[in-house]
């Protein structure tokens, strides 16, 4: 039993939960508000960042990259055709640059900026960030979404999927990413048919149920986010 400290809309929570929901591992979610820096959460994970693993006979381990390394070191071989990474080492390289694209250039610019304006201030204290959310912050963050959203078009145009011809830890972590501002209805899909396609047969997927069925008091999900037809 894998136990996950995360908060719902963490896009890398999200990326994490939808590696062990592919796998078919069990699962146990705590919700985890970081900007309150639990003591006992810090004695897991200094940085007081989102998500962490916690495995039996294990230390805790923290962050998203070093999540799914650590899975598919254990779990991925016996996997088999459904594995989340490729083998070879081109394919291994393509696969973790668009990790890194997503989980850090993509969450930097567009998903971490919006969660944070729309959903986290709202529950945290004024000492800690919160309050109303910038308009400026937001009006980059959406703006930014559009190239990110060409990028994923635009890759879509060679490929079956993000690094080719499978499901793999880089269409998992795009699509998380996504997801949480897609509840927040801040994705324009109308821009880029291909996207929107890559989107919702990833959407579709068993996996995503568990994040497809998540609501928050007072922030209503948009029209597209349970909508697999959207």
């Amino acid at each position: 039993m894998f136990t996950l400290f995360h908060h719902p809309f963490c896009p890398h929570s999200r990326f994490i939960r939808l590696i062990i929901g592919e796998y078919g591992l069990d699962l146990k979610l705590v919700e985890e508000r970081p900007w309150e820096r639990r003591e006992a959460f810090l004695a897991l994970n200094p940085a007081a960042t989102t998500p962490v693993l916690v495995v039996e006979g294990q230390p805790p381990i923290p962050g998203a990259g070093v999540i799914a390394e650590y899975i598919d070191e254990v779990h991925g071989a016996e996997m088999g055709a459904k594995r989340l990474m490729p083998t070879t080492t081109a394919e291994r390289i393509e696969v973790r640059r668009l990790m890194a694209w997503f989980n850090e250039k993509f969450f930097e610019e567009a998903s971490h900026p919006l969660v944070t304006e729309r959903i986290y201030k709202r529950f945290m204290s004024e000492e800690n960030g919160g309050g109303p959310p910038s308009p400026d912050v937001m009006r980059a963050a959406k703006s930014n979404v559009r190239y990110h959203l060409a990028y994923i078009g635009w890759l879509e145009q060679t490929r079956n999927f993000l690094t080719g011809d499978r499901l793999t830890y880089a269409d998992l972590a795009a699509a998380a990413h996504l997801s949480a501002i897609d509840y927040l209805g801040d994705v324009p899909w109308s821009e880029d048919a291909a996207a929107k396609a890559w989107y919702a047969r990833v959407k579709s997927r068993p996996s995503f149920r568990p994040l497809l069925s998540e609501w928050l008091a007072g922030v209503p999900a948009s029209r597209t986010y349970v909508d697999l037809d959207f």
